[in-house]
């Protein structure tokens, strides 16, 4: 399945969008589960409006917080415009979880017992576009001589089952720690928040998918961010948490040894 390839970054369309495509600083940022909307045609799944509402279905505030960041770091955001329901893009395409049919303890009327045919028609109308205008942004700076560190934004759910999570922010990574390191040094630093390395999850609950996919192979400083969502449930609080992590990230990047600008060393290796 292709999933790069072409030089322009298309902005909008009906699976993906990516909001600042010109952005000329420093990092890439993502937000698989921006959205909870569900086409028409998958008829709500078989869910109710409360489900769609909840965090089975999105990441509640997660794209809000992107934006911010994407204006302050001046860097492109690609985000996923369906619900993580119709498809997963966070999860490889052999993944059963890819397309969930039961999330948090709630069946998924709409995703059961689909043919191989069906789901290999959702991952090419979603994963396909979605990866596929990552690849182009992260292209489009290599070509400009920038090494970008890629951050992918997420929320969570402050209980989860009957365990309530005592932690406000997470910071995950998978086998390279270098931008994680940095960036929970100065987080702690300069902050109350309770934050905590490969929590709530981490490589081993297989939620690494986009920067082991994308960064990792490139050897990009990456980074994925988990935000307790009440913290982030109104405008004023998603501005301010925007603004917060855009700040810890660009500290974090100044901290690290300057990284050489040689876009060799970075290109798609297929």
């Amino acid at each position: 399945m292709r999933v790069g390839g072409a030089t322009d970054i298309p902005s909008w369309d009906k699976t993906v969008a990516v909001t600042n495509p010109s952005g000329a600083g420093k990092f890439v940022l993502v937000c698989e589960h921006a959205s909870n909307v569900i086409p028409v045609a998958f008829d709500n799944l078989g869910l109710s409006r409360d489900l769609l509402q909840s965090h089975i279905a999105w990441d509640p505030g997660a794209l809000p917080v992107a934006q911010v960041m994407s204006v302050k770091l001046d860097a492109p955001l690609v985000w996923q415009r369906v619900s993580r329901l119709i498809y997963d893009c966070n999860r490889p395409l052999e993944a059963e979880s890819a397309i969930a049919s039961i999330s948090e303890n709630h069946e998924i009327p709409g995703n059961r017992n689909l043919s191989t045919a069906e789901r290999q028609a959702r991952a090419e109308q979603y994963y396909a576009p979605f990866h596929g205008a990552l690849v182009k942004c992260i292209d489009q700076q290599v070509a400009a001589r920038r090494q970008p560190v890629v951050i992918t934004v997420h929320s969570f759910a402050p209980v989860f089952g009957q365990e309530k999570r005592d932690l406000d922010i997470g910071i995950l990574h998978d086998t390279d720690s270098r931008f994680a390191d940095a960036l929970i040094d100065v987080s702690q630093a300069k902050s109350d928040y309770v934050i905590r390395r490969n929590e709530p999850y981490g490589p081993q609950d297989g939620v690494m998918h986009t920067l082991a996919t994308h960064a990792l192979p490139r050897g990009l400083l990456n980074v994925m961010l988990e935000i307790r969502h009440d913290l982030i449930e109104n405008p004023g609080n998603q501005r301010a948490m925007g603004e917060w992590l855009s700040d810890r990230a660009a500290e974090a990047m100044a901290s690290m040894p300057k990284m050489v600008d040689n876009p060799e060393c970075v290109l798609p290796t297929g």
